[in-house]
């Protein structure tokens, strides 16, 4: 497991480059970042090579991918050099496949900017690009030599992105921790410590990947509600008016995944309702049509977690616990996202 540090990059970032003697530096940015944060970095880095990309999803593919390896090449990089990812998920996810694909992998750091990506997507190693309109459909686990979280960049956030980043701090809570979750879901967003609450979620995570780094088996649990909030996020991809954020996503297959539970015995209606009431009181309703029902049904099947075309979900057994590897029918999934529409 990679070393997750919480502290101002200012103090974070120069101890970790003077204990290591790389090569090279590249910094990755994207149009965002490069505006809000690598001002704040610029003046902490030796010489290096700055790698900037457009900002969104709609970038994570291989085509991006191929641009920053070019930069690499081109700045003659040896398998001694460091590739720094600032920014989000799409930053991060992207950035370390590129670095750990580069001359069959070199070293890389995850520096999140935004509170998904501190909480979620910089930690465990899980690195990948989306492919035909597939989240996450081509990539590789590798740890990071290091993941730099500074909460001082949370301030650059609007509210939607910190209520985004929020969804995987929900789900920490209730896959691992009962008594949290009954913290959080008494106070809105903007009551929320932000500090605290990033400082947890990345503990629980650490301790879910370090017992399973390749999600063979207990790593799936942090998939609750991802297997149709990822159908629902790639469906929407395509509708610029409709699209949504990564956790807005989430908040959707919470609530549809812990109904699925619900039906399954596996948790009682108290929770369930816990649930649907905090989700829709943060994030409101994604609004899902008829027309969308059938397509996110058939993204589904190409869900990672899946074996042959059986459909497997991670989804919640009692507050604070969550099973793995639990087969759902087309015709549960269906009944869920009625459930959700009301």
């Amino acid at each position: 497991m990679s070393t997750v540090t919480i502290a101002p990059l200012a103090e974070s970032l120069p101890a970790f480059l003077d204990s290591n003697d790389f090569s090279a530096v590249a910094v990755i940015v994207d149009n965002h970042t490069f505006k809000f944060c690598y001002p704040e970095i610029k003046g902490l880095l030796p010489k290096h090579t700055l790698v900037r990309i457009k900002a969104g999803e709609e970038q994570k593919h291989l085509a991006t991918c191929e641009l920053i390896w070019d930069a690499l090449t081109r700045a003659n990089f040896d398998r001694h050099a460091l590739v720094l990812n600032l920014g989000g998920g799409v930053i991060g996810d992207m950035g370390g496949f590129c670095a750990a694909t580069y001359k069959r992998g070199i070293a890389f750091a995850q520096l999140p900017t935004t509170l998904l990506s501190q909480v979620d997507a910089s930690v465990g190693g899980k690195l990948g690009v989306d492919f035909n309109g597939l989240k996450n459909h081509i990539g590789v686990f590798q740890q990071p030599n290091a993941v730099l979280v500074d909460p001082a960049f949370l301030t650059t956030l609007s509210e939607r992105e910190l209520r985004s980043g929020f969804a995987e701090i929900i789900k920490h809570c209730l896959i691992a921790d009962a008594a949290m979750w009954e913290q959080i879901r008494r106070r809105d967003p903007d009551e929320q410590d932000w500090s605290a609450l990033v400082a947890h979620s990345v503990a629980i995570k650490q301790n879910i990947v370090a017992q399973d780094p390749t999600e063979k088996g207990l790593r799936k649990i942090l998939n609750f509600g991802h297997t149709l909030g990822h159908a629902v996020e790639t469906h929407f991809l395509s509708q610029p008016r409709k699209r949504l954020l990564h956790g807005e996503a989430i908040a959707v297959g919470m609530v549809t995944e812990a109904f699925i539970a619900h039906e399954k015995k596996m948790i009682d209606e108290v929770l369930l309702t816990q649930i649907e009431e905090y989700v829709f009181a943060v994030y409101g309703n994604a609004r899902l049509t008829e027309a969308d029902v059938e397509p996110v049904l058939a993204l589904t099947l190409q869900d990672k977690k899946n074996r042959g075309r059986e459909v497997r979900m991670s989804l919640l057994d009692g507050p604070g616990h969550c099973a793995f590897d639990v087969p759902v029918t087309t015709a549960e999934m269906r009944r869920a996202l009625a459930y959700y529409n009301g």
